[in-house]
């Protein structure tokens, strides 16, 4: 006879749908900002060209920067089954954008400190030797932001439910926990992790893009103030970028009340009857795609939990449910 425990055992694998295709977009392009950085370090030092050397320094920040995105890829999928994760290894992508948007936030300064100084203290600038470098720098900023931009497709994985329930009757308590598998046909969940790898190459791309006019500008027309007026723009922009991505994963790892209204006025509408009434309602992220929430219930009729949880069945991005019914009157 099978084990009912086992049975109603079920996994807490709350990955993105693209999970390894993303992960291994990432590696892609830190191969190339890799070979890129190499290539323009050992240019400058065989040219005696600092701008090659420095925009060769500068790329790898964002290699490195990158290589956390990988790396938290890597770990989320090889420990994604790990039980000592309540909630498994979903939400390891916004931790990992998180840090990526302090990296940003800090270049951001940078670039801005370092053009405020370039007021104070003008240089001379070799305008053709500059550009040229910009110009090599922002194709690859673009092939790379192309490989990393987020597909807007639809996920054909289709899951299946897993269902555990147990019911304590002397408390007049009734637990159940279910883990909903994918649905088909869905549009992608946005990946904080991918897009904080985006925005790192998006924001050298920009950089560029205001030197090359800059210095386009400025050999024209001898205005060399353009080109640290371009990186406090760039600066500021940047920290914009980088403080929308800071407030987005930070509610994620705080558990934040999910922001979708949609997700919890269907959990609402597909339990509540004029009996069954909802007491409190808390639903969170907890991985792309992939929310949890835990459903208390005040009914003077109640039944099993999986009554009220195959309720539930058919609602999107839903993943892990706990539902807790309590009869009317009960202390």
């Amino acid at each position: 006879m099978a084990d009912p425990v086992e049975e109603l055992k079920h996994e807490h694998v709350f990955l993105g749908a693209d999970h390894e295709r993303n992960e291994r977009k990432v590696w892609l392009v830190i191969a190339l900002t890799a070979t890129m950085m190499v290539a323009e370090i050992v240019a400058g030092s065989i040219f005696g060209s600092m701008a090659l050397t420095a925009d060769g320094w500068h790329m790898s920040t964002h290699a490195g920067a990158m290589l956390i995105a990988a790396l938290a890829y890597l770990y989320a999928r090889r420990q994604a089954r790990n039980p000592r994760y309540t909630f498994g290894t979903g939400k390891l992508g916004d931790l990992a954008g998180f840090a990526s948007a302090i990296v940003l936030a800090l270049i951001a300064l940078l670039i801005a400190w370092e053009s405020f100084v370039r007021f104070a203290n003008p240089v001379a600038i070799d305008f053709d030797q500059a550009i040229l470098v910009a110009v090599v720098g922002l194709a690859v900023n673009l092939l790379s932001a192309w490989l990393l931009r987020e597909d807007h497709h639809h996920s054909h994985g289709g899951g299946h439910a897993h269902h555990g329930s147990h019911a304590h009757d002397g408390g007049h308590h009734h637990g159940h926990h279910g883990h909903h598998g994918a649905h088909a046909h869905e549009p992608a969940a946005k990946d904080h992790n991918l897009r904080a790898a985006y925005l790192h190459v998006l924001a050298d791309a920009l950089t560029s893009v205001l030197a090359i006019v800059a210095l386009i500008l400025g050999g024209a027309y001898g205005w060399a103030w353009l080109d640290p007026a371009m990186g406090v723009v760039g600066g500021l922009v940047i920290a914009r970028w980088s403080w929308g991505l800071i407030r987005v994963t930070a509610t994620v790892l705080l558990d934040a009340q999910a922001d979708d209204e949609e997700l919890a006025g269907k959990i609402r509408r597909s339990v509540e009857t004029e009996e069954d009434r909802i007491s409190d309602l808390h639903v969170w992220q907890v991985g792309p795609g992939h929310h949890a929430a835990i459903v208390a219930l005040v009914t003077p009729k109640p039944r099993a939990p999986s009554f009220y949880k195959d309720k539930l069945r058919g609602i999107r991005d839903l993943s892990h449910v706990t539902v807790e019914v309590t009869p009317t009157g009960a202390a």
